[in-house]
């Protein structure tokens, strides 16, 4: 059984719903979710615990460091520099790994439209 509509190959329609299916869309997904699940929670803990930190231990994030710089505000500056890192982890690893497939999935899905 497919997924494909009767109507689709008489109609010149290409079935993405189909195409979502195939097992080169599906390795895509799975590549990605890879990627981007772990990194996701990694990033979701760090801020908890920086909140947990900010609202429960208000002594610890007050001490200085150097000068009048606190963990706290380290800490928070660190909130930035991971979202930078990740972002700039993330489309390194799109342009390598998930581009190339997605490329060939367009080549071949405008190929089968322009056969049509």
């Amino acid at each position: 059984m497919t997924n494909s509509s009767p109507d689709s190959a008489t109609t010149g329609v290409i079935d993405y719903v189909a195409e979502e299916d195939t097992p080169r869309f599906r390795g895509l997904k799975r590549v990605h979710r890879g990627f981007v699940f772990p990194l996701s929670i990694f990033f979701l803990l760090w801020y908890f615990v920086y909140v947990v930190l900010a609202g429960w231990a208000p002594e610890f994030m007050a001490t200085e460091v150097f000068g009048h710089v606190t963990i706290g505000l380290l800490l928070g500056l660190g909130q930035f520099v991971t979202t930078f890192v990740i972002t700039m982890w993330y489309v390194r690893f799109a342009n390598r790994r998930l581009d190339p497939i997605a490329s060939e999935i367009r080549a071949d899905l405008e190929a089968k439209e322009a056969s049509r």
